[in-house]
């Protein structure tokens, strides 16, 4: 009987194991699958032009879902002004979607001085934000992609500058 507990136990942890490694691998599979979609959107920035992400392909890209409503969001732009600023020369580059207006985003833009490419999303630029990993769907959530395209920082809320130099390490590889 003894045997027989302990093995239905072993049984159950094995099982329970091989569900999270397939729950974890197909998470990172549709995630990997949104990174895709992500370089092939085409969105407008802040002056209504269309741009595509393709043009970043080979960089290690930091993407940045934000809102100007968002208070934690306006709290991170200094920090990622900072890492574009000091990375841009190492092939790093910030892009923030914005989930707000052309009109907004282009005075907020204004008023901090904001370098770095903004771009305009809507409900799709959700959806793979969602596959990305923010299930939340709050904001601001920050996905770090090597040169190669591949997530490796899924960041949800604030992100700090210590927290993107450490992402740029890793994605640095």
């Amino acid at each position: 009987m003894r045997n027989f507990v302990l093995a239905m136990l072993v049984a159950a942890v094995a099982a329970g194991a091989g569900f999270l490694g397939y729950r974890r691998m197909a998470s990172d599979d549709l995630s990997a699958i949104a990174a895709i979609e992500l370089g092939r959107l085409r969105l407008p920035d802040r002056y209504g032009k269309d741009q595509d992400f393709a043009q970043w392909r080979t960089r290690i890209l930091i993407v940045n879902f934000w809102a100007t409503w968002c208070e934690p969001c306006r709290e991170e732009v200094p920090d990622l002004l900072k890492i574009q600023v000091k990375h841009a020369a190492k092939s790093v580059q910030v892009v923030g979607i914005a989930l707000d207006s052309v009109d907004k985003v282009r005075e907020f833009a204004d008023e901090y001085g904001i370098g770095y490419p903004l771009l305009i999303g809507g409900m799709q630029v959700m959806d793979i934000a969602r596959r990305l990993g923010n299930t939340a769907g709050g904001l601001p959530y920050t996905v770090v992609m090597d040169a190669s395209g591949k997530v490796v920082v899924k960041h949800l809320g604030r992100i700090s500058e210590a927290q993107l130099e450490a992402a740029v390490r890793l994605a640095s590889g």
